[in-house]
């Protein structure tokens, strides 16, 4: 279960310093910022639970904030620049 805790740090940790760099300069792109965020909830929360739990079945959830780190990420790759 380490090697799952320290997966979900390693996430969190990334997505954080995203979520941070745009709250201070990407203010045309909140929906990318609410997919992150909602994937560091679902992603690494999920895997944090299983972690500190061992209740497997929490690790179906960790895919959907995988796909919200994926929409996140392809918002800001295709948003139009301000």
């Amino acid at each position: 279960m380490a090697d799952v805790w320290n997966k979900a740090v390693l996430y969190h940790f990334l997505h954080a310093v995203a979520l941070f760099v745009l709250a201070l300069y990407g203010a045309a792109n909140r929906g990318a910022w609410w997919l992150l965020f909602a994937g560091i909830f679902l992603f690494s929360g999920s895997l944090y639970m299983m972690a500190l739990t061992n209740l497997r079945w929490l690790g179906a959830i960790t895919p959907l904030g995988g796909l919200c780190f994926l929409a996140g990420w392809a918002w800001l790759v295709i948003a139009p620049r301000v």
